[in-house]
């Protein structure tokens, strides 16, 4: 009954619940989801919509997009552009949810810059990281490895 991907998908979530540090009865009132049904998807018996895939996903604060690829809906090479920085940080358990939040903001906003919007770097006019030529920054203008 269970898939591969379904497996992977629970052991994923497992692995997200306990770096949330949430017992399965949290995360499964915090996503609306009943004890059972979540044990299920974490032992890869159920397979689940991708609605219960989003509430998941807002309850352990990383993006649905991650749980799509994870459980096969999405392949993992569309549209996952900067899903994996917002979701390492989302999940590092060093960092407060002050922190992860100016974080967030931050990536965004250089991406924005940019012109990517949400998600990874891309190239953009053929520049490394979708910078043009008249980017030059330096650490002394406070440019992006400025501390």
């Amino acid at each position: 009954m269970a898939s591969l991907n379904v497996g992977n998908l629970g052991e994923f979530l497992r692995e997200q619940r306990r770096t949330a540090q949430l017992s399965l009865r949290q995360l499964a009132d915090a996503a609306g989801v009943s004890n059972p049904y979540l044990s299920q998807i974490e032992r890869g018996l159920r397979k689940p919509s991708a609605e219960i895939l989003q509430q998941l996903a807002k309850a352990l604060r990383i993006s649905a997009e991650t749980l799509y690829v994870q459980a096969g809906i999405l392949d993992e090479r569309q549209g996952l552009d900067g899903v994996e920085v917002q979701t390492a940080i989302r999940t590092d358990p060093s960092l407060n949810e002050k922190q992860k939040q100016v974080l967030l903001q931050i990536y965004e906003s250089f991406r924005k810059e940019n012109g990517l919007g949400s998600g990874a770097d891309r190239t953009a006019s053929g520049h490394e990281n979708g910078r043009g030529p008249d980017s030059q920054e330096s650490e002394a203008d406070g440019g992006p490895h400025a501390t």
